[in-house]
């Protein structure tokens, strides 16, 4: 682990850290210096020691999310803790990524885990929390401290406007209601137009008259429980794949906050090329590529892969040069200046809406 310091602050990372954490050393102009050290017994457990004094300073700790997610959040609760316990002045987590952002809604029996890892950041002693394009902007309600989700946005308008050809002729894409609101804003900076996605692939015809699906379902207008008075809400049914809006001869920009499981943005992009789109790229904030994805991509009908830089992904991009990279590293190192010098903030969220 190293740390950096620069007049009354120190900047710590974790062990998974530094491709985010060198960039913003450049951009704040610091010399770097092994103050903490970071190690894991044979048993796994992991011990953070802070080699100078914290105490009076503020202290800022980086994380970016790792293969092992549950050991990074277990280290950066361990180091945010010993400074606690140094007498830290403030501790501020730069998480670019939140890890289990995607798990902030109770599904059945099931439980919220966001609001989990919340409170025990909160608990271990952060006073502030630097953030990117939460899955749900609700998850800061789950804090009972400042959090400061900045958005990646520009970045990714930036490299549309600079990097793709013709992007005028371009159509801004959601790959599924749900994400609508976030093609909208990039449609209507862009002044482009926006298309839909919706709906799921069906079952070949064949499929539905062999008797497979005998004896027929009996459809009903309401449904009630034998032994109650109580309508029981009717299973949601899909349609087959529509788009909604015009991409023909188009060049389709899918935009999106997580690239994960890539299964859905390939069969997006297949969609897309039978509805007549010549070129696609897929835009999102983090990419966390895992397990297959880089070969998928390669092998889809996915031009390019867009993802910024909040979590390390030179693996994949080494696997698949359809992957490019965007850096927004320069507006951490501005978060981070302008919270130790308690100036506002505002000037990073300019011009952003409330469905931003």
């Amino acid at each position: 682990m190293l740390t950096y310091r620069l007049f009354n602050y120190e900047l710590l990372s974790d062990t998974f850290a530094f491709p985010v954490h060198n960039k913003l050393i450049t951009a704040e102009e610091m010399e770097p210096r092994r103050d903490t050290h970071t190690d894991t017994h044979r048993h796994r457990e992991t011990r953070v020691q802070v080699q100078e004094s914290v105490r009076g300073k503020d202290v800022f700790v980086i994380q970016t999310v790792s293969k092992d997610v549950n050991t990074t959040i277990m280290e950066m609760l361990i180091l945010v803790y010993a400074c606690r316990t140094s007498c830290a002045r403030s501790i501020t987590g730069v998480l670019p990524y939140f890890p289990y952002s995607k798990q902030c809604k109770m599904r059945k029996r099931g439980s919220i885990v966001s609001k989990l890892i919340a409170s025990m950041m909160c608990k271990a002693g952060l006073t502030h929390l630097i953030t990117m394009d939460l899955h749900q902007k609700e998850i800061q309600g789950f804090f009972n401290i400042p959090v400061d989700n900045l958005r990646a946005s520009p970045f990714l308008l930036q490299y549309i406007q600079e990097e793709i050809p013709d992007y005028r002729n371009a159509v801004i894409v959601a790959k599924s209601p749900a994400s609508a609101k976030r093609a909208q804003s990039f449609a209507e900076r862009l002044r482009l137009g926006i298309a839909v996605i919706h709906g799921e692939a069906q079952d070949a015809e064949s499929d539905q008259v062999d008797g497979r699906h005998s004896p027929p379902t009996v459809k009903t207008s309401r449904a009630i429980h034998p032994s109650m008075d109580i309508p029981l809400l009717i299973p949601k049914e899909k349609p087959p794949i529509t788009v909604v809006g015009d991409v023909g001869g188009r060049i389709a920009i899918i935009v999106d906050d997580i690239i994960d499981d890539v299964d859905s943005f390939v069969a997006a992009a297949e969609t897309l090329k039978e509805r007549g789109a010549y070129k696609i790229y897929v835009m999102a904030t983090h990419g966390i590529l895992s397990l297959d994805a880089p070969r998928f991509i390669e092998e889809s009908a996915i031009d390019e892969v867009v993802v910024t830089n909040t979590i390390p992904h030179e693996l994949q991009k080494l696997q698949c040069p359809k992957i490019k990279t965007v850096d927004i590293s320069i507006i951490l190192s501005e978060a981070i200046r302008r919270i130790h010098n308690g100036e506002s903030m505002s000037y990073l969220f300019r011009n952003i809406g409330m469905d931003d």
